[in-house]
Protein backbone atom coordinates (compact mmCIF):
# COMPACT_ATOMS: atom_id res chain seq x y z
CA UNK A 1 0.00 0.00 0.00
CA UNK A 2 1.62 3.69 -1.11
CA UNK A 3 0.97 6.12 0.96
CA UNK A 4 0.62 7.24 4.62
CA UNK A 5 -2.57 6.17 6.99
CA UNK A 6 -4.23 9.53 7.87
CA UNK A 7 -5.80 7.68 10.76
CA UNK A 8 -3.25 5.51 12.12
CA UNK A 9 -5.49 2.88 12.37
CA UNK A 10 -4.93 -0.28 10.33
CA UNK A 11 -8.74 -0.93 10.18
CA UNK A 12 -8.89 2.21 7.64
CA UNK A 13 -6.01 1.79 5.12
CA UNK A 14 -7.00 5.53 3.09
CA UNK A 15 -3.76 6.98 2.10
CA UNK A 16 -3.38 10.51 1.92
CA UNK A 17 -3.89 9.99 -1.82
CA UNK A 18 -7.02 8.21 -1.42
CA UNK A 19 -8.23 10.94 0.69
CA UNK A 20 -7.91 13.67 -1.71
CA UNK A 21 -9.04 11.83 -4.38
CA UNK A 22 -12.66 10.66 -2.38
CA UNK A 23 -12.90 14.68 -0.75
CA UNK A 24 -12.45 15.78 -5.00
CA UNK A 25 -15.58 13.40 -5.89
CA UNK A 26 -17.79 14.61 -2.94
CA UNK A 27 -16.50 18.18 -3.59
CA UNK A 28 -15.49 18.46 0.05
CA UNK A 29 -12.21 20.40 1.43
CA UNK A 30 -11.74 18.37 4.36
CA UNK A 31 -12.78 15.10 6.03
CA UNK A 32 -14.29 17.73 8.64
CA UNK A 33 -16.80 18.99 6.32
CA UNK A 34 -18.46 15.56 6.03
CA UNK A 35 -19.50 15.84 9.40
CA UNK A 36 -22.15 18.81 11.03
CA UNK A 37 -21.69 18.19 14.50
CA UNK A 38 -22.02 21.63 16.48
CA UNK A 39 -18.40 23.09 17.66
CA UNK A 40 -20.22 22.73 21.50
CA UNK A 41 -19.72 19.17 21.40
CA UNK A 42 -16.30 18.55 19.50
CA UNK A 43 -14.04 16.38 21.39
CA UNK A 44 -11.10 18.78 22.66
CA UNK A 45 -8.65 15.95 22.73
CA UNK A 46 -9.26 16.16 26.72
CA UNK A 47 -11.31 13.26 28.52
CA UNK A 48 -10.79 14.57 31.79
CA UNK A 49 -10.13 10.98 33.35
CA UNK A 50 -7.19 10.58 35.43
CA UNK A 51 -4.60 7.18 33.81
CA UNK A 52 -5.27 4.29 36.41
CA UNK A 53 -3.71 1.02 36.55
CA UNK A 54 -6.22 -2.02 36.61
CA UNK A 55 -6.08 -2.45 39.97
CA UNK A 56 -6.87 1.01 40.68
CA UNK A 57 -9.61 0.88 37.88
CA UNK A 58 -10.89 -2.14 39.38
CA UNK A 59 -11.08 -0.42 42.82
CA UNK A 60 -12.80 2.91 41.87
CA UNK A 61 -15.80 0.66 40.12
CA UNK A 62 -16.08 -1.48 42.92
CA UNK A 63 -16.11 1.55 45.39
CA UNK A 64 -18.82 3.26 43.25
CA UNK A 65 -21.47 0.00 42.90
CA UNK A 66 -20.99 -0.29 46.97
CA UNK A 67 -22.58 3.34 46.91
CA UNK A 68 -25.48 1.53 45.56
CA UNK A 69 -28.73 0.88 48.15
CA UNK A 70 -28.53 -2.99 48.60
CA UNK A 71 -32.38 -3.48 48.51
CA UNK A 72 -34.85 -6.31 48.40
CA UNK A 73 -36.57 -5.25 44.68
CA UNK A 74 -40.07 -6.21 45.06
CA UNK A 75 -41.29 -4.13 41.87
CA UNK A 76 -42.39 -5.84 39.10
CA UNK A 77 -44.09 -4.01 36.48
CA UNK A 78 -42.78 -4.83 33.57
CA UNK A 79 -39.19 -6.07 35.02
CA UNK A 80 -38.70 -9.11 36.12
CA UNK A 81 -35.54 -10.75 38.39
CA UNK A 82 -36.17 -14.44 37.96
CA UNK A 83 -32.68 -16.67 39.01
CA UNK A 84 -31.15 -17.18 35.43
CA UNK A 85 -29.20 -20.73 35.60
CA UNK A 86 -25.29 -20.33 35.91
CA UNK A 87 -25.24 -22.48 32.69
CA UNK A 88 -26.37 -19.62 30.58
CA UNK A 89 -23.54 -17.47 31.40
CA UNK A 90 -21.06 -20.31 31.17
CA UNK A 91 -22.20 -20.68 27.79
CA UNK A 92 -23.59 -17.16 26.42
CA UNK A 93 -19.90 -15.99 27.78
CA UNK A 94 -18.21 -18.25 24.74
CA UNK A 95 -16.41 -16.37 22.23
CA UNK A 96 -18.06 -17.40 19.45
CA UNK A 97 -21.53 -16.02 21.04
CA UNK A 98 -19.93 -12.71 22.37
CA UNK A 99 -17.83 -11.66 18.93
CA UNK A 100 -20.80 -12.53 16.39
CA UNK A 101 -22.86 -9.52 15.14
CA UNK A 102 -25.91 -10.50 12.91
CA UNK A 103 -25.28 -14.24 11.75
CA UNK A 104 -25.13 -12.87 7.75
CA UNK A 105 -22.90 -15.72 7.25
CA UNK A 106 -24.14 -18.93 7.57
CA UNK A 107 -21.87 -21.15 7.06
CA UNK A 108 -19.72 -19.87 10.10
CA UNK A 109 -22.92 -19.14 12.48
CA UNK A 110 -24.63 -22.55 12.68
CA UNK A 111 -24.54 -23.12 16.43
CA UNK A 112 -26.11 -19.66 16.69
CA UNK A 113 -28.65 -19.63 13.57
CA UNK A 114 -29.72 -22.98 15.07
CA UNK A 115 -30.22 -21.58 18.90
CA UNK A 116 -32.37 -18.28 17.44
CA UNK A 117 -34.25 -20.60 15.43
CA UNK A 118 -35.12 -22.70 18.88
CA UNK A 119 -35.81 -19.34 19.73
CA UNK A 120 -38.26 -18.41 17.02
CA UNK A 121 -39.91 -22.27 17.94
CA UNK A 122 -40.03 -21.71 21.61
CA UNK A 123 -42.49 -18.72 20.48
CA UNK A 124 -44.12 -20.56 18.48
CA UNK A 125 -45.59 -22.96 20.83
CA UNK A 126 -46.21 -20.63 23.38
CA UNK A 127 -48.21 -18.42 21.30
CA UNK A 128 -49.52 -20.93 18.69
CA UNK A 129 -49.05 -18.06 16.22
CA UNK A 130 -47.13 -19.26 13.05
CA UNK A 131 -44.38 -16.73 12.55
CA UNK A 132 -41.54 -15.13 15.54
CA UNK A 133 -38.47 -13.32 14.65
CA UNK A 134 -35.41 -13.43 16.31
CA UNK A 135 -35.98 -10.50 17.54
CA UNK A 136 -36.57 -6.98 18.43
CA UNK A 137 -35.74 -4.57 21.00
CA UNK A 138 -37.74 -4.89 23.56
CA UNK A 139 -41.83 -4.36 24.49
CA UNK A 140 -42.76 -1.22 23.53
CA UNK A 141 -40.86 -1.08 20.44
CA UNK A 142 -42.38 -4.36 19.19
CA UNK A 143 -46.15 -3.05 19.97
CA UNK A 144 -44.70 0.23 17.71
CA UNK A 145 -43.63 -2.02 14.81
CA UNK A 146 -47.39 -3.75 15.27
CA UNK A 147 -48.98 -0.53 14.75
CA UNK A 148 -47.06 0.18 11.74
CA UNK A 149 -47.94 -3.60 10.64
CA UNK A 150 -51.94 -2.91 11.21
CA UNK A 151 -51.52 0.02 9.25
CA UNK A 152 -49.90 -1.13 6.43
CA UNK A 153 -52.16 -4.68 5.79
CA UNK A 154 -55.65 -3.59 7.32
CA UNK A 155 -57.93 -3.19 4.14
CA UNK A 156 -59.98 0.15 4.50
CA UNK A 157 -58.91 2.65 6.23
CA UNK A 158 -58.64 4.20 9.42
CA UNK A 159 -56.22 5.61 12.18
CA UNK A 160 -57.04 5.16 15.87
CA UNK A 161 -55.36 2.78 17.76
CA UNK A 162 -56.56 1.32 21.13
CA UNK A 163 -54.47 0.50 24.16
CA UNK A 164 -55.43 0.60 28.07
CA UNK A 165 -55.56 3.27 30.14
CA UNK A 166 -52.80 1.42 31.92
CA UNK A 167 -50.33 0.75 29.68
CA UNK A 168 -46.93 2.00 30.96
CA UNK A 169 -46.35 5.43 30.10
CA UNK A 170 -42.63 4.34 28.59
CA UNK A 171 -44.26 2.35 26.43
CA UNK A 172 -46.92 4.75 25.34
CA UNK A 173 -44.31 6.99 24.77
CA UNK A 174 -42.56 4.69 22.12
CA UNK A 175 -45.46 3.83 20.48
CA UNK A 176 -46.63 7.80 19.62
CA UNK A 177 -42.77 7.87 18.95
CA UNK A 178 -43.30 5.23 16.08
CA UNK A 179 -46.77 6.52 14.48
CA UNK A 180 -45.65 9.84 15.06
CA UNK A 181 -45.00 9.50 10.83
CA UNK A 182 -48.11 8.10 9.82
CA UNK A 183 -51.75 9.36 10.29
CA UNK A 184 -52.29 6.78 13.47
CA UNK A 185 -53.68 8.63 16.22
CA UNK A 186 -52.98 6.73 19.56
CA UNK A 187 -55.91 6.40 22.17
CA UNK A 188 -56.97 4.99 25.24
CA UNK A 189 -59.71 2.49 26.71
CA UNK A 190 -60.79 2.07 30.06
CA UNK A 191 -60.50 -0.59 32.55
CA UNK A 192 -62.60 -2.66 35.30
CA UNK A 193 -60.55 -4.47 38.25
CA UNK A 194 -57.55 -3.19 36.21
CA UNK A 195 -58.74 -5.62 33.45
CA UNK A 196 -60.39 -4.18 30.34
CA UNK A 197 -64.06 -3.19 30.75
CA UNK A 198 -65.63 -4.78 27.91
CA UNK A 199 -68.82 -2.84 27.54
CA UNK A 200 -66.71 0.31 27.55
CA UNK A 201 -64.91 -1.18 24.96
CA UNK A 202 -67.35 -1.99 22.62
CA UNK A 203 -68.75 1.46 22.75
CA UNK A 204 -65.07 2.51 22.12
CA UNK A 205 -64.08 0.56 18.80
CA UNK A 206 -65.80 1.65 15.70
CA UNK A 207 -64.71 1.04 12.05
CA UNK A 208 -61.89 3.63 12.36
CA UNK A 209 -59.90 1.24 14.83
CA UNK A 210 -56.83 -0.08 12.81
CA UNK A 211 -54.96 -2.11 16.22
CA UNK A 212 -56.68 -2.89 19.66
CA UNK A 213 -53.44 -3.49 22.35
CA UNK A 214 -54.91 -6.18 25.37
CA UNK A 215 -51.93 -7.26 28.22
CA UNK A 216 -52.30 -10.17 29.75
CA UNK A 217 -51.07 -10.46 32.69
CA UNK A 218 -51.34 -6.42 32.62
CA UNK A 219 -49.20 -4.00 34.46
CA UNK A 220 -50.70 -4.90 37.65
CA UNK A 221 -50.35 -8.28 37.28
CA UNK A 222 -54.20 -9.04 36.74
CA UNK A 223 -55.49 -11.58 34.29
CA UNK A 224 -57.73 -10.65 31.78
CA UNK A 225 -60.77 -13.00 31.83
CA UNK A 226 -62.09 -12.55 28.33
CA UNK A 227 -59.90 -12.09 25.78
CA UNK A 228 -61.92 -14.20 23.23
CA UNK A 229 -64.55 -11.65 23.67
CA UNK A 230 -62.13 -8.54 22.76
CA UNK A 231 -60.96 -10.87 19.99
CA UNK A 232 -64.31 -11.35 18.40
CA UNK A 233 -65.23 -7.68 18.74
CA UNK A 234 -61.76 -6.43 17.20
CA UNK A 235 -61.90 -8.82 14.17
CA UNK A 236 -65.79 -7.23 13.81
CA UNK A 237 -64.22 -3.88 13.41
CA UNK A 238 -61.35 -5.20 10.82
CA UNK A 239 -59.32 -4.31 13.60
CA UNK A 240 -55.93 -6.33 14.34
CA UNK A 241 -55.92 -8.03 17.80
CA UNK A 242 -52.78 -7.65 19.50
CA UNK A 243 -51.77 -9.15 22.96
CA UNK A 244 -49.22 -8.20 25.29
CA UNK A 245 -47.69 -11.13 27.20
CA UNK A 246 -43.62 -12.95 27.72
CA UNK A 247 -43.42 -16.55 27.82
CA UNK A 248 -43.27 -17.08 31.44
CA UNK A 249 -47.07 -15.85 31.35
CA UNK A 250 -47.84 -17.30 28.20
CA UNK A 251 -46.91 -21.16 29.70
CA UNK A 252 -49.98 -20.97 31.26
CA UNK A 253 -52.30 -18.65 30.12
CA UNK A 254 -54.53 -19.48 27.12
CA UNK A 255 -52.58 -19.25 24.28
CA UNK A 256 -53.10 -16.20 21.97
CA UNK A 257 -53.70 -17.75 18.93
CA UNK A 258 -56.86 -19.50 20.86
CA UNK A 259 -58.15 -16.55 21.47
CA UNK A 260 -57.73 -14.96 18.28
CA UNK A 261 -54.78 -12.76 18.36
CA UNK A 262 -53.18 -11.35 14.90
CA UNK A 263 -50.11 -10.23 16.79
CA UNK A 264 -48.40 -11.17 20.09
CA UNK A 265 -45.58 -8.87 21.64
CA UNK A 266 -44.16 -8.56 25.14
CA UNK A 267 -40.98 -8.61 26.74
CA UNK A 268 -39.05 -12.50 26.59
CA UNK A 269 -35.96 -11.24 28.79
CA UNK A 270 -38.15 -12.29 31.43
CA UNK A 271 -35.81 -15.67 30.58
CA UNK A 272 -32.17 -15.32 30.08
CA UNK A 273 -31.68 -11.94 31.75
CA UNK A 274 -31.56 -10.63 35.71
CA UNK A 275 -33.75 -7.04 36.16
CA UNK A 276 -31.79 -4.98 34.03
CA UNK A 277 -34.25 -1.61 33.78
CA UNK A 278 -33.31 -0.74 30.65
CA UNK A 279 -32.21 -3.70 28.37
CA UNK A 280 -34.90 -5.70 27.66
CA UNK A 281 -35.74 -8.04 24.31
CA UNK A 282 -38.68 -7.85 22.38
CA UNK A 283 -40.75 -10.77 20.99
CA UNK A 284 -42.93 -10.60 18.35
CA UNK A 285 -45.28 -13.13 17.04
CA UNK A 286 -47.82 -13.20 14.20
CA UNK A 287 -49.72 -15.36 11.73
CA UNK A 288 -48.17 -16.50 8.79
CA UNK A 289 -50.29 -14.58 6.50
CA UNK A 290 -48.50 -11.22 7.80
CA UNK A 291 -45.08 -12.86 7.30
CA UNK A 292 -44.02 -10.30 4.29
CA UNK A 293 -44.39 -7.45 6.93
CA UNK A 294 -42.72 -8.93 9.92
CA UNK A 295 -40.46 -6.55 11.04
CA UNK A 296 -36.62 -7.30 11.81
CA UNK A 297 -35.23 -11.04 10.93
CA UNK A 298 -36.34 -14.80 10.65
CA UNK A 299 -34.10 -17.82 10.53
CA UNK A 300 -35.55 -20.76 8.46
CA UNK A 301 -34.39 -24.21 7.62
CA UNK A 302 -33.08 -25.11 4.87
CA UNK A 303 -30.36 -27.76 3.04
CA UNK A 304 -26.75 -27.06 2.21
CA UNK A 305 -25.13 -28.79 -1.50
CA UNK A 306 -24.79 -31.79 0.50
CA UNK A 307 -28.48 -32.48 1.83
CA UNK A 308 -27.33 -31.73 5.27
CA UNK A 309 -29.79 -29.33 7.18
CA UNK A 310 -28.70 -25.97 7.52
CA UNK A 311 -30.04 -22.49 8.76
CA UNK A 312 -29.80 -19.73 7.56
CA UNK A 313 -31.56 -16.33 7.57
CA UNK A 314 -34.42 -16.36 5.62
CA UNK A 315 -36.05 -13.82 5.24
CA UNK A 316 -35.63 -10.04 5.88
CA UNK A 317 -38.38 -8.22 4.72
CA UNK A 318 -37.53 -4.40 5.65
CA UNK A 319 -35.13 -3.98 2.93
CA UNK A 320 -33.39 -1.15 4.18
CA UNK A 321 -30.25 -2.84 3.49
CA UNK A 322 -30.46 -2.00 -0.28
CA UNK A 323 -34.34 0.13 -0.62
CA UNK A 324 -35.16 2.23 1.76
CA UNK A 325 -38.20 3.23 0.36
CA UNK A 326 -39.53 0.35 0.21
CA UNK A 327 -38.70 -1.21 4.12
CA UNK A 328 -41.43 -1.99 6.82
CA UNK A 329 -39.45 -1.24 9.67
CA UNK A 330 -36.72 0.86 10.91
CA UNK A 331 -35.52 -1.71 13.10
CA UNK A 332 -31.64 -2.22 12.00
CA UNK A 333 -29.74 -4.56 14.04
CA UNK A 334 -31.24 -7.67 16.60
CA UNK A 335 -31.08 -8.79 20.12
CA UNK A 336 -29.32 -11.91 19.12
CA UNK A 337 -27.45 -12.55 21.84
CA UNK A 338 -29.73 -11.76 24.39
CA UNK A 339 -32.29 -14.21 22.47
CA UNK A 340 -29.79 -16.79 22.63
CA UNK A 341 -30.08 -16.18 26.20
CA UNK A 342 -33.68 -16.65 26.54
CA UNK A 343 -33.40 -19.43 24.41
CA UNK A 344 -31.08 -21.11 26.74
CA UNK A 345 -32.92 -20.36 30.07
CA UNK A 346 -36.17 -21.44 28.43
CA UNK A 347 -34.08 -25.12 27.15
CA UNK A 348 -32.56 -25.38 30.96
CA UNK A 349 -36.11 -25.19 32.80
CA UNK A 350 -37.69 -27.22 30.05
CA UNK A 351 -42.11 -27.22 29.52
CA UNK A 352 -42.32 -28.56 32.62
CA UNK A 353 -39.74 -26.19 34.49
CA UNK A 354 -41.31 -23.52 32.76
CA UNK A 355 -45.12 -24.39 33.64
CA UNK A 356 -43.63 -24.90 37.49
CA UNK A 357 -42.21 -21.11 37.12
CA UNK A 358 -45.54 -19.94 36.16
CA UNK A 359 -47.50 -21.56 38.58
CA UNK A 360 -45.37 -20.57 41.29
CA UNK A 361 -45.78 -17.05 40.65
CA UNK A 362 -49.49 -17.53 41.17
CA UNK A 363 -49.49 -19.33 44.15
CA UNK A 364 -46.98 -17.10 45.78
CA UNK A 365 -48.71 -14.02 45.04
CA UNK A 366 -51.66 -15.59 46.24
CA UNK A 367 -50.29 -16.63 49.17
CA UNK A 368 -48.44 -13.25 49.88
CA UNK A 369 -52.08 -11.12 49.09
CA UNK A 370 -53.52 -13.45 51.74
CA UNK A 371 -50.42 -12.32 54.69
CA UNK A 372 -50.52 -8.63 53.87
CA UNK A 373 -54.54 -8.53 53.66
CA UNK A 374 -54.50 -9.71 57.00
CA UNK A 375 -52.73 -7.10 58.39
CA UNK A 376 -54.75 -3.80 59.56
CA UNK A 377 -55.42 -1.54 57.35
CA UNK A 378 -53.99 -3.31 54.41
CA UNK A 379 -56.25 -4.40 51.56
CA UNK A 380 -54.96 -6.79 49.45
CA UNK A 381 -55.20 -7.50 46.06
CA UNK A 382 -56.85 -4.43 45.21
CA UNK A 383 -58.17 -5.82 41.97
CA UNK A 384 -60.74 -8.65 42.53
CA UNK A 385 -58.97 -11.01 39.92
CA UNK A 386 -56.31 -13.37 39.75
CA UNK A 387 -53.03 -12.64 39.39
CA UNK A 388 -49.57 -13.62 38.38
CA UNK A 389 -46.03 -12.23 40.00
CA UNK A 390 -47.53 -9.18 41.42
CA UNK A 391 -50.50 -7.17 43.00
CA UNK A 392 -51.43 -3.88 44.15
CA UNK A 393 -51.97 -3.27 48.07
CA UNK A 394 -53.95 -0.56 49.47
CA UNK A 395 -53.09 1.20 52.77
CA UNK A 396 -55.02 3.52 55.11
CA UNK A 397 -51.55 5.30 55.20
CA UNK A 398 -50.42 7.18 52.53
CA UNK A 399 -48.59 4.70 50.53
CA UNK A 400 -45.16 6.91 49.54
CA UNK A 401 -44.65 7.23 53.75
CA UNK A 402 -44.88 3.55 53.79
CA UNK A 403 -42.65 3.05 50.65
CA UNK A 404 -40.11 4.83 52.55
CA UNK A 405 -40.35 3.15 55.76
CA UNK A 406 -39.95 -0.35 53.88
CA UNK A 407 -37.18 1.00 52.06
CA UNK A 408 -35.18 1.70 55.47
CA UNK A 409 -36.16 -2.09 56.18
CA UNK A 410 -34.32 -3.31 52.77
CA UNK A 411 -37.34 -3.58 50.56
CA UNK A 412 -38.48 -1.50 47.65
CA UNK A 413 -41.94 -1.76 46.04
CA UNK A 414 -43.76 1.01 43.83
CA UNK A 415 -45.64 3.54 44.44
CA UNK A 416 -48.84 3.55 41.74
CA UNK A 417 -51.51 5.90 44.12
CA UNK A 418 -52.03 8.02 46.78
CA UNK A 419 -52.96 4.91 49.07
CA UNK A 420 -52.33 2.17 46.69
CA UNK A 421 -48.30 -0.07 46.73
CA UNK A 422 -47.77 -2.58 44.16
CA UNK A 423 -45.52 -5.59 45.50
CA UNK A 424 -43.78 -8.40 42.97
CA UNK A 425 -42.95 -11.80 43.81
CA UNK A 426 -40.84 -12.75 41.35
CA UNK A 427 -37.47 -13.76 41.68
CA UNK A 428 -37.82 -13.10 45.58
CA UNK A 429 -36.51 -15.71 48.16
CA UNK A 430 -39.17 -17.37 50.39
CA UNK A 431 -36.91 -15.90 53.28
CA UNK A 432 -36.75 -12.55 51.78
CA UNK A 433 -40.78 -12.74 51.42
CA UNK A 434 -40.97 -13.57 55.16
CA UNK A 435 -39.04 -10.87 55.83
CA UNK A 436 -40.92 -8.40 54.24
CA UNK A 437 -44.04 -9.62 55.64
CA UNK A 438 -42.42 -8.51 59.26
CA UNK A 439 -41.25 -5.05 58.01
CA UNK A 440 -44.33 -4.28 56.60
CA UNK A 441 -46.18 -5.70 59.56
CA UNK A 442 -43.89 -3.22 61.43
CA UNK A 443 -44.60 -0.14 59.12
CA UNK A 444 -48.40 0.00 59.11
CA UNK A 445 -48.48 -1.08 62.80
Amino acid sequence: MNGTRTTGSPYAPHTDDDTAAMLEAVDADSVDDLFDIPPAVWFDDEFGIDARTEREARQLVRQTLERNDDLVELLGRGHYGYYVPSLVDHLADRSEFLTSYTQYQPEVSQGFLQALFEYQSLLVELTGLEVANCSMYDAATALGEAATLADRVRDTSGHRVLVPDLLLEGRRSTLENYVAGTDLEVETYPTDDSTVDVEALTDTIDEEVVLCYVENPTVRGTIEERLAEIGDLAHEHDALYVLGSDPVALSLLQRPADVGADVVVGDASVLGLPTSYGMGLGLFATRESYLRQVPGRLVGVSEDATDRRAFTLTLQTREQHIRRERATSNICTNQAWVALRTAMHAASLGPSGLIDLAKRDVTRAQDLAARVDDLVGVTAPVDDRHHIREFVVQVDQPAQAVADDLEEHGFAVHVVGEHELQVCVAGASDEQIDAFVEAFTEVVR
